[in-house]
C-alpha cells in the first residue's frame, strides 16, 4: 500500500467550508501518480514507448466531509492487475477516520486508442503494491 497526506486549501472547499467532491477524483488521481512513482514507473518513459494510462471505471463512496486545513491521508492499492489493465483500491482518512472511498479501473493504451498490454516490469512493480 502506498500512502500520500495532503493539506486541503481554500481552494478545495466549496461555500460550505466542504471539500468539493469533484476534488477527490484529483486527490485520488495524485495518490495513484505517487503511488506510481514510488515504485519507480517512469510514466515519462511510458509516453515515449507509445503507451498511456487511461481510466476506464471510476466509483466513489462518500463517506464524511473534509473541511478546510484538514490534513488527508491518501492510501492507494493494487487490487488485480490484467494483460492491459489495472484495478485499485484508494481510501481518503482523516486522523485514521474514512472520508471517501474509490476504486478504479486503469487500462494501458496506445496513442490511437487500441488497448496494450502492461510491459512486464510494470507488471511486476504494480504486483508489489498489491493486497
Amino acid at each position: 500500500m502506498h500512502a500520500m497526506d495532503i493539506r486541503i486549501y481554500y481552494e478545495d472547499v466549496d461555500f460550505g467550508g466542504v471539500v468539493y467532491y469533484a476534488n477527490y477524483l484529483r486527490f485520488f488521481e495524485r495518490g495513484r501518480t505517487e503511488a506510481l512513482r514510488a515504485l519507480g514507473v517512469d510514466q515519462t518513459a511510458l509516453k515515449d514507448a507509445g503507451l498511456v494510462f487511461v481510466v476506464r471505471r471510476f466509483e466513489t463512496d462518500y463517506l464524511r466531509p473534509a473541511r478546510f486545513d484538514d490534513l488527508i491521508r491518501i492510501e492507494t492499492r493494487v487490487l488485480r492487475v490484467a494483460g492491459a489493465s489495472v484495478e485499485m483500491a484508494q481510501r481518503a482518512l482523516r486522523e485514521g477516520v474514512e472520508l471517501a472511498l474509490a476504486r478504479a479501473r486503469i487500462a494501458c493504451m496506445t496513442f490511437d486508442g487500441r488497448p496494450a498490454r502492461l510491459p512486464a516490469d510494470l507488471r511486476a512493480a504494480l504486483a508489489a503494491l498489491a493486497g
